[in-house]
């Protein structure tokens, strides 16, 4: 085992890999609950079903079907694209279904059918099949060595900057799911009203809050003093202290994984085997003709695209893991087995995987090889029959390992030439737009307009440039056309 992985190459132990994929697992854990969530608009009980319900429309059945469906497609799309990384790219990265990709599928494909007058689950399967053509297209790039291409081709300013935003941006998941920022109408966001919540006698609206912020000391003083697991010793911690302070217990429900398998079987897996999904995907109601669809499948392979190459340079960046050219070791392989991820997770019936930056954690934690993905990949397994388990760890508790992770990656924007404002402004950019749009891939997007702008009026501009101006314009086009 430690020659088929390089373990001991990697300078990395078993243990060091058994931790650090725990970490990687329990820091995307969340995904198992939250991608139903999103893709099926929460649910039988969830929003858009109460949404629909206020219209005249009762749909709460179906989107109890989808949440099931999903659910079960999410984890085994999960374990099947870290499998991948594990064995092909020998690489300590996670696949999951992406944040964002899913609430833009709910929102073009299951809401939009629900108020277009559509039956929602001919929705789901029709975006079911455009998830699959844009994974065909990764998959046909990767193997031509193209996506490879691209990534390389990308300038030095915005390869330094991507990972520091990459570390802002899962900072913010952190923030944001621990509730330490909270929206305000005024000012945007603000910190957690401590103030207003102990006037109310409200402390258990806050305890997550304060459950983050103290799970965040402990890992820094533990890894101030070189403690070995650092990060998942503060998300064990962190656990303990949120029950303490909401006075509650762990939660078990065994009772509907019955039905879960049932619906994936009845309407997850058979989606692409539907003949008709395959003609509302392209001229009927649900996506709304051909031009829609090619937006969409173009829309879908840039997000999902400079979401892993900003991953994996963040991620394998933060590893030691970058070759002589400041490139991720094994970086087509690792992009093959997200290609292949995406058609398989589109083929059982869950929207577009891409690699987590949850990743960082685990490697934060030691991981080094992909041995570290076998663990996640086994812990994601099991959650296909002990479902209640991956929610004993509370959003709280993993908040801290996401912001201390943001705080080590931050550092390689100190590689960027501040100097050169032809370098400093694009990589800016890209490391601010990523936390503040919500998206690793229109931060990378919007460096690569300002970089070819700038180049350009300052003719600067070289033939190496051509890809980055692609890239660009192909970003310009998806800002025109659609919302996201």
């Amino acid at each position: 085992m430690d020659k088929f992985f390089k373990i001991s190459e990697r300078n990395s132990t078993i243990k060091a890999e058994i931790i650090g994929g725990l970490t990687t697992f329990f820091a995307m854990a969340y995904i198992v609950f939250v991608n139903p969530n999103q893709v099926a608009g929460e649910g039988a009980k969830g929003w858009l079903a109460g949404a629909a319900a206020e219209a005249g429309i009762e749909v709460s059945a179906q989107l109890g079907q989808i949440w099931n469906a999903v659910f079960v497609a999410s984890i085994l799309a999960a374990v099947i694209g870290t499998l991948l990384m594990a064995f092909f790219a020998n690489m300590p990265f996670a696949q999951a279904c992406g944040m964002g990709l899913n609430s833009f599928f709910c929102t073009v494909f299951v809401a939009g059918a629900c108020f277009g007058g559509v039956d929602v689950i001919e929705g789901y399967h029709a975006g079911m099949v455009l998830i699959f053509v844009s994974g065909i297209v990764f998959l046909i790039l990767s193997l031509t060595g193209a996506r490879e291409y691209i990534a390389k081709a990308m300038p030095e300013c915005l390869k330094k900057a991507i990972p520091a935003g990459i570390g802002l941006f899962i900072a913010l998941i952190g923030f944001k799911n621990a509730g330490l920022i909270q929206d305000n109408p005024y000012t945007f966001v603000q910190f957690v009203d401590i103030h207003g919540a102990l006037q109310n006698n409200d402390w258990v609206s806050i305890a997550p809050a304060i459950t983050a912020f103290l799970g965040l000391i402990i890992i820094a003083v533990l890894a101030k003093k070189n403690v070995k697991g650092n990060v998942i010793i503060g998300i064990f911690a962190s656990t303990i202290i949120y029950y303490i302070l909401t006075m509650q217990v762990p939660n078990f429900n065994m009772s509907a994984i019955g039905q879960t398998f049932k619906d994936f079987g009845e309407i997850g897996i058979v989606g692409l085997l539907d003949a008709k999904a395959w003609k509302d995907a392209f001229v009927g109601a649900p996506v709304g003709g051909v031009f829609n669809a090619i937006m969409l499948i173009i829309t879908f392979c840039l997000v999902d695209m400079f979401d892993t190459i900003g991953t994996l340079y963040g991620t394998a960046a933060q590893a030691n893991m970058l070759d002589e050219n400041g490139d991720p070791i094994n970086v087509s392989k690792s992009m093959l087995c997200d290609s292949i991820a995406t058609v398989a997770g589109a083929a059982i019936g869950t929207s577009t995987c891409t690699t987590f930056v949850e990743s960082s954690a685990g490697v934060a934690a030691g991981a080094r090889t992909g041995f570290a993905s076998v663990i996640t990949a086994i812990c994601f397994a099991l959650c296909l029959f002990l479902s209640p388990l991956a929610n004993i760890i509370p959003s709280a508790a993993t908040a801290p390992a996401l912001i201390y992770v943001g705080v080590l990656m931050l550092k390689n924007f100190s590689k960027v030439d501040m100097d050169d404002i032809a370098s400093a402004v694009p990589a800016f950019l890209a490391l601010i737009m990523m936390p503040l749009t919500y998206s690793i891939a229109n931060g990378i997007g919007i460096g690569a307009i300002a970089y070819v702008l700038i180049q350009a009026f300052t003719g600067k501009y070289q033939k190496k440039d051509v890809v980055v101006t692609i890239i660009a314009a192909l970003f310009v086009l998806k800002f025109i056309f659609v919302t996201m």
